[in-house]
């Protein structure tokens, strides 16, 4: 078994890591708000590829005001727009962090789970020799495995 990571991080360091996630939860908190599927969906999204176009019309909003069609809330675009360049850095960073947490724990998780199923093997052969003990450790993490029967064996 390839040993891929081996860290240790202190239980001090993980507390004040959250704390720090929470703190930032917390200030940006009344600031942020949570689409439905729905909104996700059918909204006109701003990607690397239309945010030059964005750019050039608030700068041209400015600038060339007489186009402004009257219903355009240009005081709320540019709000908006704020907003976008302020947390995008926070996103990226965010995004960042997950990933690299993500990682971590699926390769930390993976190495456990294969460094467990090599117990469970050596369980399993150590029962059919009748090694103290193995039997009845063996019967506890074979429920893992045990099939559930499907809807159409138990009618």
């Amino acid at each position: 078994m390839e040993n891929r990571i081996s860290i240790e991080i202190p239980d001090a360091d993980l507390s004040a890591a959250l704390d720090h996630i929470n703190a930032a939860r917390a200030i940006l908190a009344p600031f942020l708000i949570a689409l439905t599927p729905d909104d996700r969906r059918t909204i006109p999204k701003m990607s690397d590829g239309t945010r030059p176009f964005v750019e050039k019309v608030m700068d041209y909003v400015v600038s060339e005001p007489q186009f402004l069609p009257p219903f355009l809330p240009v005081a709320e675009m540019q709000k908006d727009w704020k907003a976008v360049n302020g947390l995008e850095p926070l996103l990226k960073a965010a995004n960042l962090l997950c990933d690299n947490l993500s990682d971590t724990v699926m390769l930390a998780g993976s190495e456990t789970l294969e460094g467990g199923l090599g117990y469970y093997n050596t369980t399993k052969y150590a029962a059919r020799l009748n090694a103290p003990n193995a039997k009845g450790i063996y019967e506890d993490l074979k429920k893992r495995f045990n099939k559930k029967p499907s809807a159409s064996k138990t009618e």
